[in-house]
């Protein structure tokens, strides 16, 4: 069995050092009037191959006045800088932000710019892209494209802000969305951006926005908007521009004032048919890959809030207006309902991912790198993380469900904005390390994507009553002081983690070798014939 189990983590680690793909999320805003509870919630898969699933907790600081701010490169924006020691994982190498980001073997990141820093920043949960922060500011990212300029790598004397670099800055000097977006937008102004469009989902306990954003071929300033997503309503953006007509002097709106103009400089206008500068248009915001790759999340995610809206899966073509910004559900959400939507695989539907000729071994719903041939659901094969970031007046703290790996068969932990337990942080997808959640999830995973149709139902039962467990601690917790909250729920991160490990090992004792696999005698095809010598 010894040898057994190292073949199993050699496989293992050979299947998981694959290159960074472009990342490829799915974000979500549900607002304080469409969830069961008074809740908001944003959520953000973190979609790429080989990319940094790691949680991390950044405390809060005070820093000596007139001092600056080191502005770190992304792999997740361009692909690797090794002349900046910036690589997938660990994604970022700066022990003066974080213990967490202190790897004593590895070269420390190096920065490509600085600003002012402020005299205090306020603490924040952090992963590849930011999360949120102790007074309940969340962010969502998803990557997105302008035909025009699909990507800017970063050069010498042009923008030094990529996406995760600008929403960490937000986490840490502000309370509110609209305030997040206004510091945004002036460091865009100011310093300029690289990498591909972006968008977040930005919102804090009352209001949530959608901020989307765009480089300029010189890197300087840049092209961004927020449009405010209405109480009551839910909303969702996959890897598409989603913001329509740019309305002047509308209190739901945000961006720079020039925007219209630096568009038409650029040549990039274009309009509606109301005669609306249209920002999709604009930026010829196309979809990746092939049709469907962002358009057909969109529609599961609001077919499945709002069936009564009764949503074509179909649409003329990419710049199709037809799928809401946002939508009035027909029943309000729960935490569990969100939770469930990332593991959406056009189930029950004509788009089925299991059902598909693309679909993995034992009606797996994973299509890996054919990914960019056939359809794209929400639940994807190369999800390193995704977190559910949760805020309202009742929790002693805001909290963060977080997903290691792919949700379907990993269990949402929650955390808030405080200290991780170690196995939940500095784990490295080339090293085998039995004492961090990745690997003992990463585990779990391989088995169940090998034999989908036999242990998936057990993985499934499984993380269904560790949410429970998890759901039924906050509810409990709710008259608890912060202290003894963060407590709570770090015991409970680390149950779930020895949950894990003990999952992986029953599932490998009982179907090592295909022992525990039974066949349905009623329903088994005739024997082939023997071969004729």
């Amino acid at each position: 069995m010894k040898n057994f189990l190292s073949k199993i983590v050699v496989v293992l680690v050979a299947l998981l050092l694959v290159s960074s793909d472009v990342s490829a999320c799915t974000i979500m805003l549900v607002t304080k009037g469409a969830s069961t509870d008074g809740s908001v919630f944003v959520s953000h898969s973190n979609d790429a191959f080989g990319s940094d699933p790691n949680v991390v907790f950044v405390p809060a600081k005070n820093h000596k006045r007139g001092s600056l701010r080191p502005v770190y490169p992304s792999a997740a924006a361009t692909g690797i800088m090794p002349e900046y020691n910036c690589f997938d994982f660990p994604y970022l190498v700066a022990p003066e932000r974080s213990d967490a980001y202190n790897y004593p073997d590895k070269p420390q990141t190096k920065p490509i710019g600085y600003i002012p820093e402020v005299e205090h920043t306020y603490a924040y949960i952090d992963a590849e892209y930011p999360v949120m922060n102790e007074h309940g500011l969340m962010l969502g990212e998803c990557t997105d494209k302008s035909e025009h300029l699909p990507e800017l790598p970063y050069k010498d004397g042009g923008g030094f802000f990529y996406s995760a670099e600008l929403g960490r800055v937000a986490l840490e000097r502000c309370k509110t969305a609209r305030e997040a977006i206004e510091l945004m937008g002036a460091l865009i102004d100011e310093y300029g951006l690289y990498g591909t469009a972006e968008a977040f989902f930005v919102a804090d306990k009352n209001e949530g926005w959608l901020f989307e954003m765009q480089p300029t071929p010189s890197g300087k300033g840049g092209l961004w908007i927020a449009e405010k997503i209405p109480d009551g309503h839910f909303s969702v953006a996959a890897n598409q521009l989603r913001i329509r007509a740019i309305r002047q002097n509308d209190p739901n709106q945000i961006f720079n004032p020039k925007l219209p103009q630096m568009l038409e400089e650029l040549g990039w206008t274009a309009y509606d048919a109301n005669g609306n500068l249209d920002w999709v248009k604009s930026l010829r915001g196309a979809e990746w890959n092939h049709p469907y790759y962002s358009m057909r999340r969109v529609w599961s995610a609001l077919n499945t809030v709002a069936p009564s809206l009764n949503l074509s899966p179909t649409v003329d073509d990419w710049d199709s207006d037809y799928y809401p910004l946002s939508v009035r559900l027909d029943k309000k959400l729960t935490v569990t309902d969100v939770m469930s939507l990332y593991r959406d695989y056009y189930n029950d539907t004509e788009f089925d991912k299991s059902a598909s000729k693309f679909a993995g071994l034992y009606g797996s719903p994973y299509h890996y790198e054919n990914e960019k041939r056939t359809e794209r659901g929400i639940l994807a094969a190369k999800t390193s993380y995704t977190h559910v970031a949760q805020v309202n007046d009742k929790l002693p703290a805001p909290i963060c469900r977080v997903s290691i790996n792919t949700p379907f068969e990993n269990s949402f932990v929650p955390f808030a904005v405080a200290k991780i337990p170690a196995a939940y942080e500095k784990a490295l997808r080339d090293t085998y390390d039995t004492s961090k959640m990745y690997w003992a999830s990463a585990q779990v995973m391989a088995l169940t994507q090998g034999y989908w149709n036999i242990m998936s139902p057990i993985v499934a039962q499984t993380v269904q009553q560790s949410e429970k467990n998890s759901l039924k601690l906050v509810e409990s917790s709710q008259g608890l002081s912060k202290n003894k909250f963060v407590a709570a729920l770090n015991q409970n991160a680390v149950k779930v983690f020895d949950d894990w490990k003990n999952l992986y090992t029953k599932l490998l004792l009982k179907y090592d070798a295909g022992a525990g696999v039974k066949y349905d005698e009623k329903n088994l095809p005739e024997p082939d014939a023997p071969t004729k010598y």
